[in-house]
């Protein structure tokens, strides 16, 4: 902080103080001076001083030279090493463009960042092995390049596996970024959605402690590593969550911010300074901040700004300037920067401007990034985040270093691949450097030799992702026979029957301690109250208070060992926790089965982007939809009231998703999801919506479970009767469509089928693959989609009505074998109760009678006024406004 307003009236007792404070640290270390300096500020604001708080620090490293740590390794070895993997990186998205322009690829994000994932491969990152479970690194996505280029002087790539980056379609090209789902035994996260890797990695490094504490994976050495760029904080994820990080004291978590000063277009902050404002924001979280700004070739200078005039000119230059000076030359940095004040002119008067052009950032010395990284790792109260100075581009010259147009930069002229060759050394003629070629290491060469033995030390290479983890026990069905018998005269709603399933399931010897229970603060609301006592909420440090609620039977407990995730109101941080639990498979060998139940609207719609990356990341477990519906979640209103969730859901390719009416349905569908999951360890996951209106739960029919899983079955077969119809529902609308049923009989002498829909969306994925599959053996006997063999010899038109847009059964109407209407809920919500929602809606059981009837009539089997008389004996307007425009 600059006291350059202060007027000194005592400069020989400042100087007194300073001295003191430097003997301090030299004799004692930075802490013990941290100690006291913050002694005499909390004394000072005891005796009523005012003193205004500054979360940042002068513009300089924060561990000073005499502190560092010396890195151990063969410097000229690695700085090779580092540079036949620049140059690979670069030839490959260089060589994959002049195949096609539109392939794309990054060059500058990785080229600014080398040395920050080098030092932490040489040295700190462990590949899991029989005796330790490795570290896990959240790599950012642009630098992918890199990583593909390090494995290729590995030798766990050859040339024409690089030479298929970004060309997937055939199954065995590289991907574009992180993708586990397309190279499901290399990289373990995907992270290129900006923002999400930040946040997952917090949640990741939490669940280590749960499952520390819970004794079930021992994680207690392992750390968790995330790299994101500056303009990547911007995102609100990366940011929105790291007071948990500081709040858990998590010393496992490491998080690295290439500080390029660049985005995709300009400058992060062109008119600020992006690392004082990141530096204030984590300290105030409770971070440990280490700042990498100068390289070696700063010291010198920095040691003889005796008067601190140096120092103020580093502070005091803008981050678009900062940006500007390595887009030119050495020259220009002179006068610049230098120039700005005569001492700083005559600090540098003797060098040249190759020297002043040579003067280098943080992020690029290793030394300076060791001393951080082992400061880092030894650091035991709490989470750190490095913050390091680099260059967007470095390396790339006038193709792009410090420009604001390096981020798209993709190609490279032979001219400038030439430069780059020269400016790093490359061993290649100018007509390889301008083709383009890769550089390989011989196998008896000291590079090769030393590369590998470095990843030999730490375990093996990396990235690498594991699937070894044993199947679960999964109980049989019968663990739900209660809920299989129905409620008799009792009303249930589907929620309740999901927290007494979850119960059940936790109370199973086997696979009971393996069940992650995650709330969004809203267990209360779910009716999930009798399980803070009987499992405990996770708590790092215990129950440090008695709740206030302590003499109840279902007071809030937390508990080192809990088993419940309460995560506050947070749905991405409860979904991150949930992604997590549902890749532990991978990442700690231990099958979890995690359970987010939530607001059905704050799901897809509110994180979708995180669904999105579950399903990238081969997440298994449960996602639970509560108060699902349009209309069943009466009083909410429009921002609370979902009616398009099943439809987002179904857009994830391994997302299963059902809408149950009956508790029976959900405990035949969760049974189901913990076989494919946990015993045939399928890389998919489930939604499941619940609702939160009670009605009496029938019990099963016999030899529904097949038809539940598929997406359909009869739930009801009709009489003969000359007019019928096929009836088809899901989720409370269900009990309309049955409502409907009766009154088609009792008033117009109508029968009806019913059919209990509990997934359009399998059954539409279903007819979608038998159609394939039909369109690709033209030569074979066809096969018939699963809902046209249940629907076939079924007599009448077909209506389906749900608690969802319409486009959610619209998209089985082509294997419907009749005339086919569908009701649903398009619109805004609002609030009301569930029967004038429904009326509003057009989903009750009136709409279902007129439409059924009209069908009739279109079919030419019941004259069009019986249509009129049901529309004036149900007191249907007619010149009602349409919901979807209300």
């Amino acid at each position: 902080m600059s006291n350059d307003h202060i007027n000194d009236v005592d400069p020989q007792e400042t100087l007194d103080w300073t001295e003191s404070i430097e003997a301090i640290i030299e004799a004692e270390g930075v802490e013990r001076a941290h100690f006291i300096i913050e002694k005499l500020i909390d004394t000072a604001r005891t005796n009523g001083a005012n003193l205004p708080y500054s979360a940042s620090t002068a513009y300089i490293n924060t561990i000073p030279p005499h502190l560092e740590k010396t890195c151990p390794g063969d410097a000229g070895l690695e700085s090779r090493i580092r540079s036949f993997i620049r140059w690979n990186a670069a030839a490959m998205v260089v060589r994959a463009n002049r195949k096609a322009s539109e392939l794309g690829g990054h060059i500058a994000s990785f080229a600014s960042s080398a040395t920050l994932y080098d030092v932490g491969f040489n040295y700190f990152w462990r590949a899991p092995t029989p005796d330790h479970g490795g570290d896990l690194i959240y790599f950012q996505g642009h630098a992918s390049p890199g990583i593909y280029a390090r494995s290729y002087l590995e030798g766990r790539f050859d040339e024409a596996t690089l030479d298929t980056f970004r060309q997937e379609a055939g199954g065995k090209g590289l991907s574009s970024y992180p993708h586990p789902w397309l190279m499901p035994d290399y990289w373990q996260f995907p992270t290129v959605s900006m923002g999400l890797g930040p946040i997952k990695s917090i949640y990741q490094a939490r669940f280590m402690k749960y499952l520390q504490h819970r004794k079930l994976a021992d994680t207690k050495d392992r750390r968790v590593w995330a790299f994101l760029g500056d303009g990547e904080t911007d995102e609100p994820e990366t940011l929105g969550a790291i007071s948990l990080a500081g709040r858990e004291k998590l010393e496992n978590l490491t998080w690295v911010v290439n500080c390029n000063l660049q985005r995709l277009d300009g400058p992060v902050r062109g008119n600020g300074k992006i690392v004082q404002e990141l530096e204030a924001v984590f300290r105030g979280a409770g971070w440990n901040v280490i700042k990498v700004l100068w390289g070696s070739y700063w010291d010198p200078l920095l040691a003889k700004d005796k008067d601190g005039i140096l120092k103020k000119r580093m502070l005091e230059v803008v981050d678009g300037e900062f940006q500007n000076y390595k887009a030119k030359d050495g020259a220009y940095v002179r006068e610049n920067f230098f120039g700005a004040y005569p001492e700083l002119s005559a600090m540098v008067q003797n060098m040249t401007d190759d020297d002043i052009w040579r003067l280098n950032r943080g992020g690029h010395d290793p030394h300076k990034v060791y001393t951080a990284y082992d400061s880092a790792v030894n650091h035991k109260d709490g989470p750190t985040v490095i913050l390091a100075h680099t260059v967007k581009g470095y390396g790339m010259g006038a193709a792009g270093e410090g420009q604001n147009r390096t981020h798209s930069q993709k190609k490279l002229t032979e001219d400038e691949m030439i430069a780059f060759k020269d400016r790093f050394n490359i061993p290649l003629s100018d007509e390889d450097a301008a083709a383009a070629q890769y550089y390989q290491l011989d196998d008896d060469s000291p590079e090769k030799k030393y590369l590998l033995d470095r990843r030999k030390q730490l375990g093996g290479s990396l990235p690498v992702r594991k699937s070894t983890a044993a199947p679960l026990e999964v109980p049989p069905i019968d663990i739900f026979q209660p809920l299989l018998d129905g409620s008799g005269d009792r009303e249930m709603s589907t929620t309740m029957a999901f927290v007494r399933i979850l119960t059940m399931i936790t109370r199973d010897k086997k696979m009971g301690k393996y069940v992650v229970p995650i709330v969004p603060d809203e267990a209360r609301t779910f009716g999930m109250e009798g399980m803070f006592r009987q499992l405990g909420i996770f708590s790092s440090v215990g129950q440090l208070y008695d709740p206030q609620d302590i003499e109840q039977v279902m007071f809030y407990k937390e508990d080192k060992t809990g088993q419940i995730l309460e995560e506050g109101i947070t749905e991405a941080g409860a979904f991150s926790s949930w992604i997590a639990a549902a890749t532990a498979y991978s990442t700690h060998s231990v099958n979890m089965v995690p359970f987010y139940i939530y607001y059905s609207m704050f799901g897809f719609q509110r994180i979708g982007d995180l669904a999105w990356s579950a399903g990238d990341s081969r997440s298994r477990g449960f996602l639970i939809g509560a108060t699902a519906g349009r209309t069943t979640l009466a009083g909410e209103g429009l921002q609370h009231q979902d009616g398009h969730g099943m439809v987002q859901a179904g857009l994830i390719p391994n997302c299963i998703s059902y809408d149950p009416t009956f508790a029976y349905e959900m405990a035949v569908i969760i049974h189901d999801g913990m076989n494919r999951m946990y015993n045939k360890q399928e890389d998919v996951y489930y939604y499941i919506t619940a609702m939160n209106e009670s009605y009496k739960q029938p019990a099963l029919p016999k030899g529904a479970e097949k038809g539940i899983v598929k997406g359909m079955y009869l739930l009801k077969n009709g009489g003969k009767k000359k007019n019928k119809v096929q009836l088809m529902g899901s989720g409370t609308i269900l009990l309309e469509v049955i409502a409907a049923a009766d009154l088609l009989l009792e008033d117009w002498g109508v029968d009806s089928d019913i059919w209990s829909c509990t997934s359009f969306n399998e059954l539409a994925r279903e007819a979608h693959e038998v159609e394939r599959w039909n369109r690709l053996h033209p030569l074979e006997d066809a096969k018939v989609p699963y809902i046209t063999k249940q629907l076939t010899g079924h007599r009448g038109p077909a209506v389906a009505a749900t608690d969802y847009i319409k486009q959610y059964p619209e998209q089985v109407r082509k294997w419907i074998p009749s005339a086919y209407t569908v009701l649903g809920t398009d619109g805004f919500g609002r609030s009301d109760t569930r029967v004038e929602l429904r009326k509003h809606f057009e989903v009750d059981r009136y709409q279902i009678t007129v439409t059924a009837l009209k069908a009739l009539a279109d079919d030419g089997t019941l004259p069009a006024v019986k249509v009129a008389d049901a529309l004036e004996k149900y007191g249907i307007d007619t010149d009602k406004l349409n919901p979807l425009q209300a």
